[in-house]
């Protein structure tokens, strides 16, 4: 038995029942998580792993920097685009390249159109089975959920009685049969799910709703990227040219390619306005008495900012998503951040798989070092292919850990928004408050699981508001004559200094992610990402202060040790992205695949 305080303010406790949910993620699994609860079910220690090891830092040295962002957007297929973004940014600010206005609408519109996307798989195919029982709309009157229905939300049509009985009937079928799929292993009868039959049934609804209306936001991304997943980006600007009478031309953007994206956002719109947040609400009025998970949040959170007004400048002020950092719950101070700065952004290794020089120190991402060390702990139970029980005084993560100022930080939808708040940032003030006042909440109710799952929800909302800002604005800067979408000035190497470095961020929507490079003679010297899960995910570091994930565990109440869906409710409401936190490789460190391109 130990109990050791931590510098940024938790008790940690390593007695009792330790409880090991691996994998945590319904889709994207790489990760792992131990807890241990005491005699009354409550967390008192929590450790988190991320159990993968990508290495796009390694296979980028000695690369071309102009192909860098069809690597680094293939770490992850479920954020797809935001490495890509990142890594063009990053390559501009090294070189010094300034993209056209029409390129930066673009690319702000591919961005948002992935916010409104990624939140939206997150809420209800992702993170929904955490709070809504399939199981349990079996019971459910149609009647009354459609009743329910014109009640949160009279302008969705699709509310009749007949259509909740037609896919309630469905739903029957799928149980019975036995195959459930994604809602196998569920623990559906545990006392944590609080919904009424009728919600569930609503919720479950929108869940099929959902599923088939995604795939026309993914039609964006594919219009103007010419694919997706991982759509085509250009340093310098977007690769897809606008000609506007153009019938059947390749890649370019025609007016009825135009009008198409135009008619997805406001269906956008639609189905956020009107089914997405009345299900928020709805869900979190039988929660809010759930306020476990808030860790870090009400306490340290950064931002980078993102979506900029005008092309090339990446100012506070022309960032319409909010930047910052607040340290130790002070509201009233937002700092700023500079991603330049060696002394605020470092990444600690003492308890990740990876070799520093020094690990008592350390390193900016210009300066960064990625060499894998898989060592297990003394203390650690298992062998490196069956792990029982993780020693969390060893290194026992592929995850770094990242620090501002020495502070673990927060990232994400509810930072942004908690740094927007403070700020006093108009569009957000107004979304927060509304939530507030219709569940009848303090504003203290942010700092929790729950505000972290509504922050997203409004974000959607306000990422397809400023889709459309975008795509108004791009339209008149065309008919104003302007219909430029790239620089190539600086595209011959020839063109560039001997040596440079550069850093690109953007807001992912899962927080602050940013790309840092350098280059020399041409070719990329040193490549390094650091990303929102690393952030959120990072184990203890030198000082021993825990990361956001295992902070957001600590003092929760568990129903039942042995169906921890409490522990999944509050983690799977950060979307871990494991593939883009951590780096492939086989237990015994060789090579696994060598692949020659010609």
């Amino acid at each position: 038995m130990s109990v050791i305080e931590t510098p940024n303010g938790f008790s940690l406790d390593d007695s009792g029942q330790r409880v090991v949910v691996d994998p945590v993620t319904r889709i994207e699994g790489h990760m792992r998580c131990e807890v241990n609860v005491d005699e009354n079910n409550v967390i008192r220690n929590a450790v988190s792993t991320g159990t993968m090891w990508r290495g796009l830092e390694v296979i980028l040295k000695g690369r071309d920097p102009r192909d860098a962002w069809a690597f680094t957007q293939r770490i992850c297929g479920v954020c797809t685009g935001t490495h890509a973004l990142t890594s063009v940014r990053a390559v501009e600010d090294a070189l010094g390249i300034q993209i056209p206005e029409n390129a930066n609408s673009i690319r702000n519109i591919m961005q948002l159109a992935l916010q409104v996307h990624d939140h939206l798989v997150h809420f209800y195919h992702l993170h929904a089975l955490d709070w809504v029982n399939p199981v349990n709309a079996l019971k459910a009157d149609p009647k009354a959920t459609s009743e329910l229905q014109q009640k949160v939300s009279p302008h969705h049509a699709l509310s009749s009685p007949g259509y909740f009985r037609d896919i309630q009937n469905r739903l029957k079928k799928f149980v019975e049969s036995g195959q459930l799929g994604p809602f196998k292993n569920g623990y559906w009868t545990n006392p944590a799910y609080l919904l009424p039959p009728e919600v569930d049934l609503m919720a479950v609804t929108h869940y099929l709703e959902a599923l088939d209306f995604q795939k026309e936001i993914v039609k964006v991304r594919t219009i103007f990227g010419g694919k997706d997943p991982h759509p085509n980006w250009l340093v310098g600007g977007v690769p897809c040219p606008i000609n506007l009478d153009g019938v059947g031309a390749v890649g370019a953007l025609n007016m009825a390619s135009l009008n198409q994206i135009s008619s997805i956002i406001d269906q956008i719109r639609q189905f956020v306005d009107n089914v997405y947040v009345p299900d928020l609400l709805a869900i979190a009025g039988f929660y809010k008495g759930w306020n476990y998970g808030g860790g870090l949040s009400s306490m340290n959170v950064l931002a980078y900012g993102d979506i900029p007004d005008r092309a090339n400048d990446y100012s506070a002020e022309n960032l319409m998503m909010p930047s910052g950092a607040i340290i130790n719950g002070n509201l009233k101070e937002v700092h700023e951040v500079d991603l330049r700065d060696p002394d605020e952004i470092q990444e600690f290794v003492p308890h990740s798989w990876y070799k520093y020089p020094d690990e008592s120190k350390g390193l900016h991402p210009w300066d960064g070092v990625t060499e894998a060390d898989f060592q297990l702990g003394a203390n650690t139970r298992g062998s490196k292919t069956d792990i029982h029980q993780i020693d969390e005084a060893a290194k026992y993560s592929w995850i770094k850990a990242p620090r501002w100022k020495g502070h673990a930080m927060e990232v994400g939808p509810l930072a942004r928004y908690i740094i927007g708040y403070a700020k006093g940032d108009k569009e957000i003030t107004e979304q927060i408050n509304f939530t507030l006042k219709t569940l009848d909440l303090p504003v203290t109710a942010l700092f929790s699981t729950l505000g972290r799952t509504a922050a997203r929800g409004l974000e959607a909302q306000w990422a397809a508001d400023k889709m459309r800002y975008f795509m108004d604005k791009m339209m008149a800067n065309i008919k104003a004559g302007d219909s430029n979408t790239a620089n190539v000035e600086r595209w011959d190497p020839e063109t560039w200094p001997a040596q440079a470095k550069g850093v690109g961020f953007t807001e992912a929507p899962r927080g602050a992610l940013g790309h840092w490079l350098r280059i020399e003679d041409t070719r990329i010297a040193n490549y390094q990402c650091v990303v929102p899960t690393t952030w959120n995910g990072s184990p203890r570091d030198h000082q021993g202060n825990i990361g956001a994930f295992e902070a957001s565990l600590m003092n929760t109440k568990v129903e039942r040790p042995e169906e921890p869906v409490e522990i999944l409710r509050t983690l799977h409401s950060f979307d871990p992205c494991l593939a883009c936190s951590t780096h492939v490789m086989s237990e015994d460190g060789q090579n696994l695949a060598e692949v020659k391109v010609r």
